[in-house]
């Protein structure tokens, strides 16, 4: 059975800045040219859902709603009137005056709508559950066969609006028993790497010993704490994040860090890194971030932050390295900064687990395993073989809560 996916992006404002930065005109070049330049960035998930889409037999086409370049441009090319930007005095509390942009989202939802209609999905995947209104997304639903949605570890508040939601997926577990609390339909599908990324870099450039690749915000304290810690130790630690403006003038990390580093330098940077580092931030303990599978997809050896649901996805102490506090930290790049031949033994046992298990590809066909049966019960014909494959996976007695 092969289905219509659409799915939402959304970027990081000073990704999109760098982007168009480094491709002078890229603005003013046809929709179809700056899709395929976000793509080539490799920043984020890029097209790993759509691309591994395809690849299954389906069709799949991303949005980046939040990129104005893009979206204008969309919406230019299909002959939509756009009512531009205008600023509007209002009275707050009857005597203060303050500006809002009152088109700003006039233009997202607008683009948004006609490209809903416009590809009438059999799913909607919308990975921005906090910057898209679900109200729109109902408002939507006559186009679309599911509503789904992507989210990781971020807490909703309780008077959140959720209803609506065929489906939410999340590579975290505590996110998933929330929505099912809540009454919506939700699956574990975990994050991923993208095999692709390993051709096209080029291995040339400094070599590190140790590396870190993550942002500061608040849900990230005891980061901050341990990263302040080992740069007082590793003059030879690197790190990169979006910025460190949210850090203590007097933070040691700030003599450590070396700027932004998005996609294709951020997996050149993890290529040439001995011992990467991994920490979740102040969330519940379970091991669910990205830089899990990147780190060993690129070939480093991981020494991440220990978590009681790692031995799922790879096995402590022989495909990655792990730590419960500073000090072991410590220990452990001391350790595996003398014996090269134990660490790259874990680096490539890592890097095995990854590419055969843990690949986009893999979770694509999980996905697609959960969704079939879903749209089956909207009326669709599944074929028997399908059927018959995901009928025992996806029993009542599995846990799933979605029939």
């Amino acid at each position: 059975m092969n289905l219509k996916f659409l799915i939402i992006n959304a970027d990081y404002p000073g990704f999109i800045e760098w982007l168009y930065a480094q491709h002078p005109g890229l603005a003013s070049r046809s929709y179809a040219e700056q899709l395929q330049e976000r793509v080539t960035s490799l920043y984020s998930e890029a097209d790993f859902y759509s691309s591994n889409l395809r690849k299954l037999g389906h069709e799949a086409d991303d949005i980046f709603a939040n990129n104005e370049f893009m979206q204008r441009t969309w919406a230019h090319e299909h002959g939509m009137n756009l009512v531009e930007r205008q600023w509007q005095f209002r009275l707050r509390r009857g005597f203060v005056p303050w500006l809002s942009r009152v088109s700003e989202q006039r233009w997202f939802y607008s683009i948004l709508r006609a490209q809903i209609e416009y590809h009438k999905p059999d799913v909607l995947l919308n990975h921005d559950l906090w910057g898209i209104n679900t109200g729109f997304l109902r408002e939507m639903k006559p186009y679309v066969g599911l509503l789904v949605g992507q989210h990781a570890a971020t807490r909703f508040p309780q008077n959140r609006d959720l209803k609506g939601y065929d489906l939410v997926v999340s590579s975290f577990p505590p996110t998933v028993e929330f929505f099912r609390q809540n009454e919506i339909c939700a699956e574990l599908v975990r994050l991923g790497f993208e095999p692709k990324v390993l051709s096209g870099l080029d291995p040339a450039g400094e070599l590190y010993d140790v590396s870190f690749v993550g942002s500061f915000s608040a849900v990230h304290s005891s980061r901050t704490v341990m990263l302040e810690a080992l740069c007082t130790q590793f003059k030879q630690l690197h790190i990169w994040g979006p910025t460190v403006d949210s850090l203590a003038h007097d933070s040691s990390i700030r003599s450590h860090y070396r700027g932004p580093a998005w996609g294709h330098e951020m997996y050149g940077i993890l290529r040439r890194t001995k011992i990467v580092l991994n920490h979740h931030g102040d969330v519940a303990p379970y091991a669910n971030n990205m830089r899990l599978y990147e780190a060993t997809g690129m070939g480093a050896m991981l020494l991440t932050d220990w978590k009681a649901n790692l031995h799922e996805m790879f096995a402590p102490g022989k495909e990655v390295v792990t730590y419960r506090s500073p000090e072991e930290c410590a220990e452990m790049i001391n350790y595996y900064l003398v014996h090269e031949e134990e660490r790259r033994t874990i680096a490539q046992a890592g890097q095995v687990r990854t590419l055969r298990q843990h690949t986009y590809a893999h979770r694509m066909q999980e996905l697609v395993d959960i969704l079939i049966p879903m749209v089956r019960q909207r009326g669709k014909q599944v074929p028997a073989r399908a059927h018959n494959e995901i009928s025992n996976k996806f029993s009542p007695e599995s846990g799933n809560n979605c029939f």
